[in-house]
């Protein structure tokens, strides 16, 4: 899996295994680290001092801030009703469809296998629990978990507490 000439890479940027990984398209910013069997495509920004986990899927429209954490195995989505054809029956090509931009704020964490749907802000520092499926705008600072995901707490009160 390469890295395409087309990818805008920042300073120190941090590859585990080089040849694991699929980035097109793509800009990366300085001292962010990267994980095997990561995915990362056109028209998708990941900020500085990142850090993405083996086995992520970063897809076109996505827009990951400053200091952010991705877990092992999280999906972004960039379209709410995926098909392999149009109506016709011909295989849909990038003009058949729109792309939703997703954004991530600073410091916001995502946890292992959690899924984001398209459309979506996770805002500054929030955090999103193992699993969870993110459907709707995340509040900063929020903690959510959960199928669909839902708030259950608030980091600034949970690290007050040595949570």
């Amino acid at each position: 899996m390469p890295i395409s000439p087309n990818v805008i890479l920042g300073s120190n940027v941090v590859f585990y295994h080089e040849n694991l990984v699929n980035l097109y398209g793509c800009r990366i910013g300085d001292e962010t680290k990267i994980g095997t069997f990561v995915e990362i495509q056109k028209n998708s920004v990941v900020g500085s001092r990142c850090k993405i986990s083996s086995h992520s899927f970063i897809c076109e429209g996505v827009e990951i801030s400053d200091e952010v954490f991705i877990g092992h195995g999280v999906m972004f989505t960039n379209d709410t009703y995926p098909r392999a054809t149009t109506a016709e029956g011909r295989i849909q090509a990038e003009a058949d469809w729109k792309v939703l931009p997703t954004r991530v704020r600073r410091r916001a964490s995502i946890g292992s296998n959690a899924t984001i749907l398209p459309g979506i802000t996770i805002g500054e520092n929030a955090m999103i629990g193992a699993g969870a499926v993110v459907t709707s705008d995340v509040p900063d600072h929020a903690i959510v978990v959960g199928i669909p995901a839902r708030v259950v707490g608030d980091v600034r009160t949970a690290a007050a507490r040595g949570a």
